[in-house]
């Protein structure tokens, strides 16, 4: 499945892939910050924290993670075994990760994110959630530890991700998702018998050893898995993986999330995940905070400012030309890691986080994230007023008082339109925070600019 990029989508495409996104884009470097001499030991002058060295424990919403390693921005997880296609020519051992859970009590055990907006998964897409089905081992074969769970589908890693930068990086002049679901594959699980809906994606399949490199057999943001032998007696041996995470900010503070599924054929390349078009309908675009909405607002910029250690970089553009966007993931390329250790992300904007004080946002959190993507005018670029943005009412108020500096994007044509939902999804469960965690936001709303008011 190879798609080009190089004008813009067909209409059909359009509504699947993202941002089609830029005929106001400004041209390479014209809003750039020098590229730095040095890689700083530190990200404090560019907003990101600190970039080297172990984040906290007591910085991680999933509690579960057993380290985040600002030093090679990865998060170690554990892994999980199950079985795709039992009982089929095409039954294969896939290995996956537990990130968010619909139950309070359940997240609490597991030691997960609760998103209680998951049980609105299905509601008008049923093919978004998959029902799996869990094994019974005996005592002899199983003592303790996970049982395995019988996976209706899996996604396929075989294929090559295509991410060409377009002459001023993005659009993209060429792309293809390099990891797409097969029939019946969802990373929305529930287990029969049970209404609790869980964030599992499969990011590796088989028995191994498994490629971390060019990602043949796992997600383009696995770069390392450890498959534990047999536990000894009274102990308890774990799996891991080793995922690329990203960085964001919520609430003014940098945080870091994982990427693993889009619903989108060109989110899921930027994002390194598996392309799922199931999650493409989920309920419901624009429908954060509304009845029946399993979705949360995420806040992306089409032409934000580049360059690198720049304090103003954020956006699409700037990844497809400060964030190595065409390399593959790999522990082997310093050069690669250290290109989004110093800022090189997409730099989105969270809502609603599991840390905000007021319950109504912390409990208002899903890992599923609407995006609504902005797009700085010609007068913004030109007065400097294109920045960094950091907090989600700061974007809104931006959108409802000033449309003269921000507007939102027709993905059909890359002209303005006004703010809102572009049609994106994408799975991006959060994982911590880097320096202080985000409490409230940075901003009250401006009047009238969201519902219900704030």
């Amino acid at each position: 499945m190879k798609i080009s990029t190089r004008r813009w989508w067909p209409a059909a495409a359009l509504a699947a892939a993202t941002a089609g996104v830029l005929a106001t884009v400004v041209p390479a470097g014209a809003n750039a910050a020098p590229a730095a001499q040095t890689t700083k030991a530190s990200g404090e002058s560019t907003g990101l924290g600190p970039l080297s060295g172990l984040l906290p424990r007591d910085h991680l919403t999933l509690e579960s993670a057993l380290q985040i390693n600002l030093s090679n921005e990865t998060a170690r997880l554990p892994l999980y075994p199950g079985i795709a296609y039992k009982g089929t020519s095409h039954e294969e051992k896939v290995w996956y990760v537990l990130l968010d859970a619909s139950d309070a009590g359940a997240a609490d055990d597991l030691g997960v994110n609760y998103a209680p907006k998951l049980a609105n998964i299905a509601i008008g897409d049923p093919a978004a959630v998959q029902t799996v089905t869990l094994e019974n081992p005996t005592p002899k074969a199983n003592p303790f530890g996970p049982a395995v769970l019988d996976f209706a589908g899996a996604p396929d890693f075989s294929p090559t991700r295509i991410a060409v930068p377009g002459p001023n990086g993005f659009p993209l002049a060429e792309f293809q998702p390099g990891a797409v679901a097969g029939p019946g594959y969802s990373p929305f699980i529930k287990i029969a018998g049970s209404d609790t809906v869980y964030d599992a994606p499969i990011v590796a399949t088989g028995d191994g050893p498994f490629d971390v490199t060019t990602h043949t057999d796992t997600g383009d943001r696995v770069l390392g898995v450890h498959i534990a032998g047999p536990s000894k007696p009274g102990q308890f041996a774990e799996s891991w993986v080793d995922m690329l995470f990203v960085k964001g900010f919520d609430a003014g503070q940098p945080i870091v999330y994982i990427s693993t599924d889009a619903g989108q054929p060109l989110t899921a390349v930027l994002e390194r995940a598996t392309y799922v078009p199931a999650l493409n309908d989920v309920s419901f675009n624009g429908g954060d905070d509304f009845l029946g909405s399993a979705r949360e607002r995420l806040f992306g910029f089409v032409n934000g400012q580049t360059g690198v250690d720049n304090p103003n970089a954020q956006g699409f553009q700037h990844l497809a030309l400060d964030g190595m966007v065409g390399k593959d993931a790999s522990l082997s390329d310093p050069a690669f890691i250290n290109a989004l250790r110093n800022g090189g992300d997409l730099l989105n904007v969270f809502g609603d986080f599991p840390t905000l004080t007021d319950p109504r946002h912390s409990k208002a959190y899903s890992p599923l994230w609407d995006a609504q993507l902005g797009l700085w005018t010609p007068k913004a670029i030109k007065e400097g007023l294109d920045t960094r943005q950091i907090d989600e009412n700061q974007v809104f108020n931006l959108a409802a008082t000033r449309p003269d500096l921000l507007t939102g994007v027709d993905p059909a044509t890359g002209q303005p339109e006004p703010y809102g939902s572009v049609g994106v999804d994408i799975d991006c469960a959060v994982l911590g925070y880097i320096n202080q965690p985000p409490t409230a936001n940075l901003a009250d709303p401006a009047p009238n600019s969201q519902f219900p008011p704030r």
